[in-house]
């Protein structure tokens, strides 16, 4: 009992800035990207890092971190290898949830939306860009797959680091990228006494609409 009077305590005062309608940008493309640049300049550790929320054909979820590595006029794109669970996942149904959350500023933004493969040039030029142990490592790893031990990675490594010593690495046809393509975003500023501000975003018609949520 004690652990969770503890627990239940953990309170903080969010205070730093609001969010108000008149100051945010018409398309939330745009106004996340302002928000990004706040998040880079205050040289948050790791400001990409996402909670990715991806479910089954039934509807059984499933979330875990990934990286955001591009932002696109039309969505958020980041990598992976498409034969782990969430690749999986994605393949059977391409409802997605992305959430960033920027404890430093008091923000969070909640994106949903559907995605899809980004193109095999795109995913070519990125990992060609990619630190060589990275590349390595996505030709080594069958991920989300169940391993004896940790041996049977390193000797993976070992094999390919050997295969591609001295050519270059090509990228995996089970490796790429996604864009998760919005049509409902959410940003929200913590504010004091838990009134927190929260403006929503939804596409209607091609058009984006601006609604306030109730804390």
């Amino acid at each position: 009992m004690q652990n969770v009077i503890e627990l239940a305590s953990i309170r903080k005062e969010y205070r730093l800035q609001s969010l108000l309608e008149k100051d945010v940008n018409a398309n939330p493309i745009n106004q996340f990207k302002k928000w990004w640049q706040d998040a880079m300049h205050s040289q948050i550790d790791e400001p990409n890092a996402m909670t990715l929320a991806t479910c089954t054909r039934d509807g059984k979820p499933s979330a875990r971190i990934v990286l955001l590595k591009a932002i696109k006029q039309n969505g958020f794109v980041f990598f992976t290898n498409y034969n782990s669970k969430k690749g999986k996942q994605i393949h059977d149904n391409p409802f997605v949830c992305l959430v960033f959350f920027w404890k430093e500023l008091e923000r969070q933004v909640r994106i949903e939306g559907t995605i899809k493969k980004i193109s095999k040039k795109e995913s070519d030029e990125y990992f060609s860009k990619r630190p060589v142990e990275s590349r390595i490592g996505a030709w080594s790893s069958p991920q989300s797959k169940v391993i004896k031990n940790r041996n049977v990675l390193e000797k993976e490594v070992l094999f390919f680091t050997k295969k591609f010593q001295s050519q270059h690495i090509p990228r995996p046809d089970n490796w790429g990228g996604y864009i998760l393509q919005p049509n409902l975003v959410e940003f929200w500023q913590g504010r004091p006494g838990r009134l927190h501000d929260r403006l929503q975003y939804t596409i209607k018609n091609k058009l984006w609409h601006i609604e306030r949520l109730a804390p």
